[in-house]
C-alpha cells in the first residue's frame, strides 16, 4: 500500500487534531485501548470526549489544548493510506510546521466557519508556506458546519474566501477542492451527512484519495543524486540519495559544484549490486577516478546542465524572525555563510501583495539575492525543489526558509 503524506494546515482552534483524530476512529485505524485512553482522559478533564486526545502525547498539550510538535498519524481506508503531518498553527511554532508541510505530497486546510473563527492571518501565511514548498494539491475542509445549522452560504463564504486568497498568490484554482465536514460529530468524513444534503460532492476520504492519485510527484527530468559523502574506505566510493530521475551503472556523471566528471563503475542501491537506480534509492557510486574529502553536500547528475554551480542566488526567502549581518543557509545537507543579503521587495503574505523595501518583516516574504562565501549545486525550486529550497539561518538561530528563483 502507498502512503500518501498529507500535512494538515489551519489554525489551531480550528479541529485539527479532532479531525485526525475523528478520522482514525471512522476508519477503523486506531485501536480500542486507543480510544478508551481518549475517553479516560476526556472524563479525567471533566470535558466531553474529545477525538483528539488519541493524539495528543503530553499532558501539557491536553491541558492546553494545542499540538505542540508535529504529530503524525496513518490512516487506511480501502486501498489507500495516509500519513496525516498535523503541524502546530500558532505562530511561534510556525518552523515546525515548515519542516512538516515539506514532506508532505499534498495539503489539507482546516477553516472553521463558527462565527469568530473563519479565515485568519495563520490561514493565509500556512497557505503561502505551502505555496512556497512547492505543494500543487490542496482539498480544503470546512470544518464546524453543526455549529452554523449546516448552512450552505456559510461554507460558500468561507469558500469564496479561501479561493480569493488562493488566486492573489497563484495557487491554481483547479488543484483545490472543497468540502463541508463536522469534524467531532464525524459528518461528511467517510460517510455522507444527511444534514448537508445540498452537498453533492464525495466525502472528505473519498476527495482525499482522489486528489492522491493525481498528486504522485513525476520524476524529474534530469539525474540528481545528493551527495552526503565519500566512503571511509575508498576514495573513488561516495554515498547518497537519488532526488529526481534515475541513473545507470556505465553512465558518466558531473559532480557539482567542482566540476569533476567520472564513470559509474559500480552501483549499489541499498548495499546490493543493481544495474539501475531511481527516485528515493539510497546509493552507493563506485566511481572511476578518486574524490576528495570534502564532497558533502555536492550534487551528481548524468547531464552537466542538471544544475548551475554557483555564490549567488535569487530567492524568495519566508523570514520568521527578521534578517541579521551574521547569515548563513543549509542546502543540500551543508551548511554555507552569506557574505552579502539583498533584499528587493517584501511580500505581505496576509495579503500576498508585494512592494519595494530593503528589509523583511517577521513572519513576511521577500524576494532576496544572497552571496554565499562558496559556490554551491542549486537549481530552480520549481524544477528541482530537492536542491532548490534551503533553510535560511540569523546567526545560529533558525529564520526562515527561501526557494531558489534565479
Amino acid at each position: 500500500m502507498i502512503v500518501n503524506r498529507v500535512t494538515v494546515l489551519g489554525n489551531k482552534d480550528h479541529g485539527k487534531s479532532t479531525l485526525i483524530g475523528s478520522l482514525l476512529i471512522e476508519t477503523g485505524s486506531v485501536s480500542e485501548q486507543r480510544i478508551d485512553d481518549a475517553k479516560r482522559t476526556s472524563r479525567k478533564l471533566g470535558r466531553r470526549f474529545e477525538p483528539g486526545y488519541i493524539l495528543d502525547s503530553f499532558e501539557e498539550e491536553r491541558l492546553n489544548e494545542m499540538t505542540i510538535d508535529t504529530t503524525r498519524a496513518q490512516v487506511r481506508y480501502k486501498e489507500a493510506g495516509f500519513e496525516f503531518i498535523d503541524v502546530p498553527g500558532h505562530e511561534e511554532l510556525i518552523k515546525n510546521m515548515l519542516s512538516g508541510a515539506s514532506y508532505a505530497d499534498f495539503a489539507l486546510l482546516l477553516v472553521s466557519v463558527k462565527q469568530g473563527e473563519g479565515i485568519t492571518s495563520q490561514t493565509k501565511r500556512h497557505l503561502f508556506v505551502a505555496k512556497m514548498l512547492g505543494i500543487r494539491k490542496l482539498v480544503v475542509a470546512v470544518n464546524k458546519l453543526d455549529a452554523v445549522g449546516y448552512s450552505r452560504e456559510a461554507f460558500e463564504e468561507v469558500s469564496d474566501g479561501v479561493g480569493r486568497y488562493l488566486a492573489r498568490i497563484g495557487f491554481p484554482s483547479e488543484n483545490v477542492r472543497f468540502v463541508p465536514i463536522s469534524a467531532y460529530n464525524a459528518e461528511n468524513l467517510v460517510r455522507p451527512s444527511k444534514a448537508m444534503g445540498w452537498y453533492r460532492g464525495r466525502c472528505l476520504i473519498e476527495v482525499l484519495a482522489g486528489v492522491a492519485r493525481l498528486a504522485a510527484r513525476p520524476t524529474g527530468r534530469n539525474t540528481i543524486i545528493q551527495i552526503q559523502g565519500v566512503s571511509e574506505d575508498s576514495n573513488t566510493a561516495v554515498f547518497g540519495r537519488v532526488v529526481s530521475g534515475s541513473l545507470t551503472r556505465g553512465s558518466r556523471i558531473t559532480i557539482f559544484p567542482s566540476g569533476k566528471r567520472a564513470k559509474v563503475a559500480g552501483l549499489l542501491v541499498s548495499g546490493r549490486s543493481k544495474k539501475i537506480a531511481g527516485r528515493g534509492d539510497v546509493v552507493t557510486l563506485e566511481l572511476d577516478s578518486p574524490v576528495g574529502p570534502d564532497i558533502k553536500g555536492s550534487v551528481a547528475s548524468d547531464s552537466d546542465t542538471a544544475c548551475v554551480s554557483s555564490s549567488k542566488i535569487n530567492a524568495l526567502l519566508l523570514n520568521t524572525t527578521g534578517l541579521n549581518k551574521d547569515a548563513s543557509i543549509r542546502i543540500n545537507g551543508i551548511r554555507v555563510r552569506c557574505r552579502k543579503v539583498s533584499v528587493k521587495d517584501e511580500v505581505d503574505v496576509s495579503t500576498g501583495e508585494c512592494v519595494p523595501s530593503d528589509r523583511i518583516k517577521p513572519l513576511n516574504a521577500g524576494h532576496v539575492e544572497l552571496i554565499l562565501e562558496e559556490k554551491v549545486a542549486v537549481d530552480l525550486f520549481e524544477r528541482t525543489p530537492e536542491i532548490g529550497r534551503f533553510v535560511f539561518y540569523s546567526g545560529k538561530e533558525f529564520s526562515g526558509i527561501g526557494i531558489v528563483t534565479g
